[in-house]
């Protein structure tokens, strides 16, 4: 599925759709009212993002852990597992978990350090600290109301900013711009735009910036490349592409979170060889697939690099400390 289009102008369809948006933040009000916050016991890190779609959360998420690490702690991703089928809580084994069952996102986030899918967010978050977490990384749960969260980011795609900045689903808004700056500690904004939102924030919030940088992007230069990808703004991906110099001579986009089938993996493998392009694809499309279909598929992968790292070090500290 992909973004309408009106998501990005707040013209008359957004205007009409606009009871329903009032439909869907009240819905979200009584399930924060009926529900009771809880706190596991260890500092909560949640890295989410106002609208729907992807914005940059699992990288992110990646680069609180490497900080956590790095001054002696011991996190825990914590994840509900979008797409998967197991409702946990249960670590993920990186080598025999498969994405049909714990999700694209907490497999990539095992290759890192350990990880966890509930669906009872509270439960995963208690059940990773009884196993050794002192500190819990939550992964888009920043409108999840059952965790009590000691330090929240907002993720941005600076080129989508918050769209026509309308609630679902009128707009791309998981809920008011208001509500969500109330929640957070920082916006970390990542690519070089500046959408028209962050220049009114107020000083409370403070605008971290960073940028999409490819880990083995020299294995793709001056290549032909057949380029796919089943995520939310698969674009960003092939603007990545092209900026380390590969040569995209084909594109197929899948909606987010696309189970590849075997006769599509066979048009991508015979699209590639008659072009005579490499096969490359996301980190997370590649976690999406079986072991033995990865044969002649490489991914790009990524990292996440803060334009002042130590910014983000500093509120980590700072939380830390107050904990």
């Amino acid at each position: 599925m992909r973004d309408p289009a009106f998501w990005q102008q707040d013209g008359l369809v957004p205007k009409i759709l606009s009871p329903l948006s009032l439909l869907w933040q009240a819905g979200a009000c009584i399930r924060n009212k009926s529900t009771t916050a809880r706190h596991p016991g260890c500092p909560v890190f949640c890295v989410g993002n106002f609208t729907v779609g992807g914005a940059g959360k699992t990288p992110t998420a990646v680069a609180l852990y490497d900080i956590l690490t790095a001054l002696g702690r011991n996190p825990h991703f914590v994840s509900r597992g979008y797409g998967g089928s197991v409702a946990g809580p249960h670590r993920v084994d990186p080598v025999h978990d498969t994405a049909s069952g714990v999700g694209d996102e907490p497999l990539l986030l095992a290759q890192h350090g350990p990880a966890w899918v509930s669906r009872e967010r509270f439960l995963g978050a208690e059940t990773a600290r009884n196993a050794g977490a002192d500190a819990i990384i939550l992964d888009d749960g920043l409108q999840n109301p059952s965790v009590i969260k000691d330090c929240s980011f907002a993720v941005i795609d600076s080129r989508y900013g918050i769209g026509n900045g309308r609630v679902m689903p009128a707009g791309p808004m998981r809920e008011t711009l208001l509500s969500g700056l109330e929640k957070v500690r920082a916006i970390i904004l990542i690519g070089d735009e500046t959408p028209a939102f962050i220049t009114n924030l107020p000083a409370s919030v403070p605008v971290l910036r960073a940028r999409i940088e490819p880990i083995n992007g020299s294995e793709f230069a001056g290549k032909k490349v057949l380029a796919f990808a089943g995520i939310g703004r698969p674009q960003k991906f092939y603007d990545t592409l092209k900026s380390i110099g590969a040569g995209i001579v084909a594109t197929n986009d899948f909606d987010d979170h696309h189970v590849f089938t075997t006769d599509e993996l066979k048009t991508l493998r015979m699209n590639a060889a008659r072009l005579d392009a490499t096969l490359v694809t996301t980190q997370k499309d590649l976690m999406r697939l079986p072991l033995e279909s990865r044969i002649g598929i490489n991914s790009l992968d990524i990292r996440l690099v803060f334009e002042t790292p130590d910014q983000l070090a500093q509120i980590v500290k700072t939380v830390l400390a107050d904990g």
